[in-house]
């Protein structure tokens, strides 16, 4: 299953079907040449904007259904690019899909200089006597909240036609790492020699002899660290991107212009990180935990992906692993079942690895009157069946939300996406304690939530503050190298993971780990994983609990899309997110899984 295979072996019902997107490559570009004609219209609404509220009305619809589909657009030639990553066909249309939307913002420039121009009260009024206005209430609202990070017109143009540049880093190291990097190959014990890129070292990490997971650790990120100069290099140009921004809009720094289009304190990012090196003790603690586990003398960076009950490490099927999922989802109810059921079976996903395919896995809910997808590289692996229940979760939220909110308030932010996905992992995981409850089952899921505990938590904000910090460094004028990144990634990495102390060992060639981690061109998104997180514990600890209402809460939570901001939206759920409550039940949970296992043991 893990093999490199073509496209072409795998059949239908395992590829996605993109034609609810777009028919074909030849609907695709009459539909993109339909916008750049209408984009001309833009140029004559800026001097009609202002009369009225019926004439706002008129604007606000024509910019919408634009995005729309300049959204449809992107989604469908991103995906088509994804199945495999070395056709330039599709490159090509993503290129030309972001030089259209880098056009239209260009054109809607004049948008939010003229809303506050018109002000807040001609604002208010308008709203109550026009009834067209009302599903851009919030959308409004924000803008004028952010008056003092809006240009003039001529200024938003500029940064609308820097847009142009934007992608630049990320697409480079995309094509880099996904078809131009010589990855390397490593013999194993059992004779085997296996290429180890992004999905295989996924797969390959957690292999059960030890030696084998040291060449492995030691062989991908040594390929990687050869060329730190040349990531380096792009990752430079991604901060000094996410610095042009923020200092275009008067921002004092680039953490709080990302955070502000959802208006996330900047304090939210600042306490995790604090209350993350608070805990490192109980992270700790499941490091000796897992040394334990896996009997070894000393514990490594490379044992970190290991089974920790290796006789329980099965092959799950795509079938298998899709029945599970379902299963555990139950207590949402039958309609949400009954939908995440089509997704699985009337080729929402991509499910398999080939030759060329963009590594890792994502859902994309972008074509609003389509229906979400689903892309994989499904190996067989328990991590797997995880992750399709996790983006299934984004999927069941994407489809939850354009099914019920108007496209102008369908759009949900990053920071409760993560909730969904993650909130999915845990139902997941208490279907199968209650399925498969037998000692050594037990220990094992037991495990995996550590693991998904550390992996979301403590990693992703490791992550956050690596990110953090290599910005203000950027923004104090210091110079950002392969070398001074590997070096910073490192101090971290052991402060993190105990080396000095002896918890474990973080080998030399974990400092060119932050060339393998493509989020970091996401502009502070990193964070959003271990805040979501702790949001997800807490609801699903009500939800698993038995509290009706509590469910009821999430899936309004999960329709409400972009409707109001994401703290908001989280606290008519049930979890305030400006406290630190959330992940302190966070902790005690993953202390009484460690206080079980240590029982079972």
């Amino acid at each position: 299953m893990n093999e490199e295979r073509n496209r072409s072996q795998i059949p239908d019902r395992y590829t996605w079907d993109l034609t609810a997107v777009y028919a074909n490559d030849r609907t695709w570009s009459a539909a993109k040449n339909s916008v750049r004609v209408t984009i001309q219209e833009l140029d004559h609404r800026s001097a009609t904007i202002k009369a009225s509220a019926a004439t706002l009305a008129d604007c606000l619809e024509l910019i919408t259904s634009m995005s729309k589909e300049i959204a449809r657009l992107y989604c469908y030639a991103s995906m088509k690019s994804d199945e495999d990553t070395r056709d330039a066909t599709y490159l090509g249309m993503e290129q030309e899909v972001s030089q259209l939307a880098s056009d239209f913002s260009t054109h809607i420039a004049f948008l939010q200089p003229e809303i506050l121009a018109i002000g807040q009260a001609t604002i208010d009024v308008w709203l109550s006597t026009e009834p067209r206005l009302h599903v851009y209430r919030h959308m409004l609202d924000d803008i004028l909240r952010r008056r003092d990070h809006t240009g003039t017109e001529s200024e938003e143009r500029i940064i609308a036609t820097a847009s142009l540049m934007a992608d630049g880093p990320h697409n480079a190291y995309s094509v880099f790492t996904n078809a131009d990097f010589p990855y390397p190959h490593v013999s194993l014990t059992d004779g085997r020699t296996i290429k180890l890129d992004q999905a295989s070292f996924s797969l390959h990490r957690a292999a059960p002899n030890r030696e084998d997971r040291r060449k492995i650790f030691a062989a991908y990120f040594g390929a990687l660290g050869e060329f730190q100069r040349t990531f380096g290099a792009q990752l430079s140009s991604e901060i000094k991107k996410n610095m042009f921004f923020a200092r275009s809009r008067k921002y004092a720094s680039a953490l709080s212009c990302a955070l502000d289009g959802n208006n996330i304190p900047t304090e939210v990012y600042s306490s995790l990180i604090d209350n993350v090196h608070r805990h490192l003790d109980s992270f700790h603690r499941y490091l000796r935990l897992r040394k334990r586990l896996l009997k070894v003398e000393e514990l490594h960076y490379y044992d970190l992906y290991a089974a920790v009950v290796p006789e329980l490490d099965f092959e799950y099927s795509y079938a298998v692993a899709c029945e599970h999922v379902l299963a555990s989802l139950e207590p949402l109810g039958d309609d949400y079942v009954r939908v995440a059921r089509k997704a699985l079976t009337e080729r929402w996903v991509d499910v398999y690895p080939s030759t060329g395919k963009r590594s890792g896995a994502y859902s994309n809910g972008s074509a609003y009157d389509a229906h979400p997808y689903i892309l994989l590289n499904y190996n067989g692996k328990y991590d797997d069946v995880n992750t399709l229940a996790h983006e299934l979760g984004h999927t069941m939220h994407s489809y939850l939300s354009n099914s019920t909110q108007p496209y102008a308030t369908a759009d949900y932010s990053i920071f409760v996406a993560e909730v969904a996905s993650t909130f999915n992992e845990a139902l997941l995981t208490d279907h199968l304690m209650k399925a498969l409850p037998d000692k050594k089952t037990r220990l094992s899921l037991l495990g995996h939530e550590l693991d998904g505990i550390r992996g979301t938590v403590f990693r992703q904000t490791q992550f956050a503050e690596f990110e953090l910090k290599i910005h203000e460094k950027a923004e104090r004028g210091e110079s950002l190298t392969g070398e001074s990144l590997a070096t910073l990634y490192e101090e971290m990495s052991r402060i993190y993971y105990g080396h000095n102390s002896g918890v474990c060992v973080v080998d030399p060639e974990i400092r060119h780990e932050w060339t393998h981690v493509p989020h970091f061109y996401y502009n502070f998104y990193v964070y959003q994983y271990a805040t979501s997180y702790t949001a997800s514990m807490a609801l699903s600890e009500m939800i698993l609990g038995g509290d009706k209402e509590a469910t009821g809460r999430y899936l309004e939570l999960l329709s409400a899309g972009g409707s109001d901001y994401p703290i908001g939206l989280l606290k008519k759920a049930g979890v305030d997110m400006t406290t630190s409550l959330p992940f302190t039940l966070t902790i005690r949970r993953m202390n009484r899984i460690m206080d079980e296992i240590e029982e079972l043991l």
